[in-house]
């Protein structure tokens, strides 16, 4: 009988730590919740069955054993077993992400996503460059309303932009690098910039502002999201397209096809609907109230309300919404890695390690410890092959060990680390939802890709930390 390693290998972990002697200083009821959680996020990692069922199994098992209690050092009770099970699901940031997949499935029912698209191709698509400057604005015109950049990029992007290498003859079996492999590679790297620009370009970035305010209590808005990452994130955007035609260029330097094709598309698709002027004007609405309604409106509560008024003038229908399998799954996915993250700091865990950690850091400068921690937190991503699951198990770890330096910037630190999430999405064929989908297309070689995503991704992190570090340095309090 054939051994499932992914299956057992988390377990096996789990039982190694559980095993081996129990930290000085630290309590038989946090390391027990440690043994747990590393057996979960390794789960997470190998995936042997999927995701959501991994948490849930976790949550379930860490509130049957009682493992949680309402406070450190507190026994756990039955009652605090089940609130932490379900604590995730009470959550605003959870129903947010879930609400953003509604929005997603607006865009693509409508056809205002394809068609958004499609005008920009018409418009810039003539030149080779221009076409790659077209899909990255095409990208940049839907992430602020689509947290799920696989959505976005993967479901919205992508099926728009096959079509056009062919045209030229370009197929991943015959001249994959005369346009095809340029437009797929500047399609991945713009949505993993744009997933960094904007705090509602990727699920993760709320899941993490989730942590941020449980672990450290800091809270940060939209707009100062949008503010912090800007400055890095605008260059990267705009170097984005050139970049690619110079270090891994098409050998078709012309793309005349590319505008006519896609005017083709648009008149197939005829004039502007009611359902796309309606989905637009929703958008728009959400994208405002996100931005200047803070005070008068919670992220969670303007994403409700654009869903029911996606409802009300059938943009979606209800049948939509409760058929729509991913959704839902992210939903109790998102749900109970919030309580696990949670859990950690319930249990005493990030305490203890925060200052063990911090005993072996004195002697390093503020400064050297901001760019370290960054550092450690971007690229130990090879080992994940996925952002929320990074997001989960190293985030908390790192800012509790951030809180124990004196003097140290926690805003600052915490906005370059989260602001790390979408670039380190180039990195891997199985970093970020996308990733997998541009690596399966074909245009792109296995060996082409483990090189590109480490030579990309260390110009991500270079502009990333020479432009935002002594930007949110020099702009905090």
């Amino acid at each position: 009988m054939k051994v499932n390693w992914k299956a057992v290998s988390p377990l096996v972990l789990g039982a190694i730590i559980l095993l081996c002697p129990m930290p000085a200083g630290l309590s038989p009821q946090a390391w027990h919740f440690f043994a747990l959680f590393v057996t979960v996020i390794s789960a997470l990692i190998l995936e042997p069955i999927p995701a959501a069922a991994i948490g849930l199994i976790g949550v379930t098992f860490a509130a049957g054993l009682m493992m949680v209690p309402a406070k450190p050092g507190d026994p756990a009770s039955t009652a605090d077993g089940l609130r932490f099970a379900l604590s995730g699901f009470s959550n605003g940031t959870v129903w947010l992400i879930f609400t953003a997949y509604m929005f997603s499935l607006g865009y693509e029912k409508t056809g205002l996503g394809k068609r958004i698209s499609l005008l920009l191709i018409k418009a810039l698509g003539k030149k080779t460059l221009g076409l790659g400057y077209a899909v990255a604005l095409a990208d940049l015109a839907v992430a602020p309303f689509t947290p799920s950049n696989t959505a976005r990029s993967g479901g919205i992007i992508f099926p728009i932009i096959k079509n056009i290498p062919p045209l030229y003859g370009s197929t991943p079996e015959e001249g994959p690098r005369k346009i095809g492999a340029y437009v797929m590679w500047t399609a991945m790297a713009t949505t993993c910039v744009t997933s960094s620009m904007f705090l509602t370009g990727l699920a993760p970035n709320l899941l993490a502002l989730e942590i941020l305010q449980k672990t450290s209590k800091i809270s940060v808005s939209w707009t100062e999201w949008f503010m912090a990452m800007a400055p890095a994130c605008i260059i990267l955007f705009l170097l984005v397209p050139w970049l690619v035609y110079v270090l891994y260029p098409p050998t078709v330097k012309e793309s005349a096809d590319a505008p006519k094709w896609a005017g083709e598309e648009l008149v197939r698709m005829g004039s502007i609907s009611r359902k796309e002027l309606t989905m637009g004007g929703l958008a728009i609405l959400a994208l405002l109230l996100w931005i200047f309604g803070g005070k008068q409106f919670d992220a969670t509560t303007v994403a409700l309300i654009g869903l029911c008024l996606m409802v009300i003038t059938n943009v979606i229908t209800w049948e939509d919404v409760i058929t729509q399998k991913n959704a839902w799954n992210v939903l109790v996915w998102f749900a109970t890695l919030v309580a696990m993250a949670d859990g950690l700091a319930k249990v005493g865990f990030l305490t203890w390690f925060a200052k063990f950690a911090a005993a072996s850091m004195s002697g390093f400068s503020i400064g050297a410890l901001i760019i370290g921690f960054v550092l450690l937190f971007f690229f130990v991503h090879y080992m994940f092959a996925s952002l929320t699951a990074h997001t989960t198990a190293l985030l908390p770890v790192v800012l509790a060990t951030a809180a124990t330096v004196p003097d140290m910037p926690m805003k600052t630190l915490a906005l370059l680390l989260c602001g790390t999430l979408g670039l380190m999405g180039i990195l891997t064929p199985y970093a970020t939802g996308p990733s997998p989908i541009y690596y399966g297309c074909g245009y792109i070689s296995r060996k082409e890709y483990w090189i590109l995503g480490t030579v990309f991704g260390l110009i991500f992190i270079g502009v990333y930390l020479a432009v935002g570090y002594p930007y949110l340095m020099a702009a905090r309090p």
